[in-house]
């Protein structure tokens, strides 16, 4: 792998075959987060996004009115589908549903050597509800996810409420991520990023990255924008592509953080409730 930036943040040259990214996650009706933001943000990042689609929301700005999930040993063939033929340069996963569809994608993953052990990273956005609160994981799944799927991680990205639900942890201050990410880190996954978007009086935004023996800060502005729908998808999109694009996960992370922040300035408002973040600053004015 390579720690020279350039080799992964620009865009491949036109008729090229570009890498692969694979996102194993739902879909967002309203084109703001899920599979619709971790296809835009591989493009903006300049590699070919695949899908396997976990299942469908009824969802916009205002929140996730309802879901259904896909049959898992469907999930199970999208991935083996798309790996034996195409191939992952690396893999994200989004929202996963159930016990049931944790447990294909884990063998999925291995039959496909997708995670830790095998040649493709794998990055885990633990998400258990989105931004609104709407629960988007069964209860039951939280275990399979926690004790089955973050020990086949290379990288695992939770907020400080997906901290709680898999430590008991309760995070209040940026003094206390350390213990967080030793918690986190102690379930199995190579790498843990902690995300500190939570920590609203902190006047700065510093996550938290630990590879069972550095912690690395990765300071930025708090931005108070209202607009940051599918922020989270975007963020790991963003360090998947980087890592598809051989960067070494330290190196993806840091691009990821520059990625997420512009996105997040960028923001745009939309429907009647949160906008999303935005991948259009990537993507240059071309004439037609």
């Amino acid at each position: 792998m390579t720690t020279d930036e350039s080799a992964f943040t620009g865009l491949p040259v036109p008729g090229a075959t570009p890498p692969t990214a694979l996102t194993i996650a739902g879909s967002d009706s309203g084109g703001g987060a899920g599979i619709q933001a971790d296809l835009k943000t591989f493009l903006a990042c300049g590699v070919h996004g695949m899908t396997a689609l976990t299942a469908v929301t009824v969802q916009n700005s205002r929140g996730v009115a309802d879901f259904l999930a896909l049959p898992p040993e469907l999930v199970a063939a999208q991935i083996r589908s798309v790996a034996a033929d195409i191939g992952v340069g690396a893999a994200k996963t989004g929202m996963l549903a159930s016990a049931e569809i944790i447990e294909a994608v884990i063998d999925a993953c291995a039959a496909s050597s997708i995670g830790r052990d095998g040649r493709t990273p794998l990055v885990v956005d633990p998400v258990a509800a989105s931004m609104h609160g709407d629960s988007l994981l069964a209860r039951d799944a939280l275990a399979a996810l926690r004790d089955q799927l973050l020990p086949i991680a290379t990288l695992v990205t939770p907020n400080l409420d997906e901290v709680r639900l898999l430590t008991g942890l309760d995070v209040t201050s940026r003094s206390e991520l350390r213990k967080a990410a030793e918690a986190v880190h102690e379930l199995g996954p190579s790498w843990v990023l902690i995300k500190a978007g939570h920590l609203t009086e902190d006047p700065e935004c510093v996550d938290l990255l630990f590879d069972g023996s550095r912690f690395i800060e990765l300071p930025g502005p708090r931005m108070r924008i209202p607009h940051t729908h599918g922020g989270g998808d975007t963020l790991a999109a963003s360090i998947t592509s980087a890592l598809a694009r051989q960067a070494q996960p330290i190196d993806a992370v840091r691009f990821g953080k520059r990625y997420i922040m512009r996105a997040v300035a960028d923001a745009y408002p939309l429907g009647a409730g949160v906008g999303p973040v935005s991948a259009f600053w990537r993507v240059s004015e071309q004439p037609i």
